[in-house]
């Protein structure tokens, strides 16, 4: 068994029972329902087993797990089977979803075959939606103006800093678990344990101003600096902020600093044990690893973060399993199709398939990735509900399309 579960049945909630809001206009909304399109097994279940929650769907575990059990447990075409996998056969068709535990001797085999790089924590900063960001208090320019100007840097006054430096320090982590202490956050310092280590540490770290201007012409007595996450420019990412902070202290205690004061978090910063293959290298937009084009790889394991966003790369992966399978048919009979002509992909437009674009772009210090707004194309529309709503719809519109033309 894995450190972090408890008993044998399948899809087990090891952390919240929450698949977060329901709303479309949000991002776990919006990707729930393109789940719900395609036919999401775990959503069924979901949907049947859900306990009040306001706004969210929340499951009860025990249940939801037990349910998920069962449907695999009795279907006609699924062998169950109960092992520890050492390693896998790279000329097989094989889903590769064992997890953000994945245990040894697998870990190595996926090294050793893969040729890539796997992560054994997250250690990723928050990251804030562009248009929530206060630039009346924030300022574009490089550090001693090398660059475009491209960073959005958010000072602070001696006043403000040591404000923020009390609240920081005194705020609430997560608790670790026995597996994920120690040698798990070796060479990655949560900005949180960085200020214990005095009053300036953090002006000599990651909010150091030198080689800053403000739009005074003055340095800053200490400045955050923001950097770019997306080619679109809708999504930021708080440089050097990788914390232990709860969800709900990062908002209070980061909204401290005065130009994230309305700052929407799109994602939070994480550190917790996590093994995650780095999908820009590894893997296709398919989920199949650019290696083998046999082996997929699904779940969080794939670079993906959180549970139904796990759903979704699952989902994606066996389509396209289907579609290899489907394919390899066809060549057998000699009525041969290109791999693009069954390829599943959904559209750019969809909360899936921008996802799964994203992780597998480009991207020279990639960490998991969740579901959010900032993902999608924008669509100019002032009023944010507005726009969220209209980039929802959007995105189900195409998905409900795509699926005819794929024949689902």
């Amino acid at each position: 068994m894995p450190p972090a579960h408890s008993n044998k049945n399948l899809a087990e909630l090891v952390c919240s029972n929450s698949l977060k809001s329901s709303d479309i206009a949000t991002a776990g909304g919006l990707l729930k329902a393109e789940l719900r399109l395609l036919g999401s097994l775990c959503m069924e279940a979901a949907d049947k087993c859900k306990v009040a929650a306001g706004g969210a769907l929340a499951v009860d575990r025990a249940l939801f797990s037990e349910a998920v059990t069962k449907v695999i447990f009795n279907h006609p075409n699924i062998e169950f089977t109960t092992c520890q996998v050492e390693g896998f056969d790279e000329s097989a068709p094989t889903i590769i979803a064992a997890g953000p535990l994945v245990m040894e001797p697998l870990l190595s085999a996926l090294q050793q075959k893969l040729g890539t790089a796997l992560n054994f924590y997250d250690a990723a900063a928050p990251i804030i939606s562009a248009d929530s960001i206060d630039y009346e208090s924030a300022f574009f320019q490089s550090r001693y103006d090398k660059g475009d100007g491209e960073y959005i840097n958010c000072p602070l006054n001696k006043i403000e800093y040591e404000e923020f430096l009390r609240e920081l320090v005194s705020a609430k982590t997560v608790i670790l678990r026995d597996f994920e202490k120690g040698e798990v956050f070796e060479g990655c310092m949560p900005v949180e344990v960085m200020a214990r280590r005095g009053a300036d540490t953090l002006r000599f770290g990651p909010l150091k101003p030198v080689g800053l201007r403000d739009k005074d012409g003055k340095r800053p007595y200490a400045v955050v600096q923001l950097r770019r996450e997306d080619a679109m420019g809708q999504m930021y990412n708080m440089v050097g902020f990788q914390t232990n902070l709860t969800f709900p202290e990062q908002k209070r205690v980061f909204g401290l600093i005065p130009a994230l004061k309305n700052a929407e978090f799109l994602r939070f910063g994480v550190m917790h044990r996590n093994s995650f293959v780095n999908a820009p290298v590894c893997l296709n937009t398919g989920f199949s690893t650019k290696k083998f084009s046999n082996i997929f790889i699904a779940g969080q394991l794939s670079g993906v973060e959180g549970y139904c966003e796990s759903m979704a790369s699952g989902i994606v992966a066996a389509l396209n399993m289907y579609a290899l399978l489907k394919n390899m048919d066809c060549e057998s009979n000699r009525d041969i199709k290109s791999k693009n002509d069954t390829a599943f992909i959904p559209p750019a437009e969809t909360m899936i398939g921008a996802l799964t674009r994203y992780i597998t772009a480009e991207n020279k210090n990639f960490q998991p990735m969740n579901a959010n707004f900032g993902l999608l194309p924008a669509m100019d529309i002032r009023d944010k509900k507005a726009r969220k709503e209209a980039i929802a719809h959007r995105a189900l519109a195409a998905m409900e399309n795509y699926l005819l033309l794929f024949g689902i």
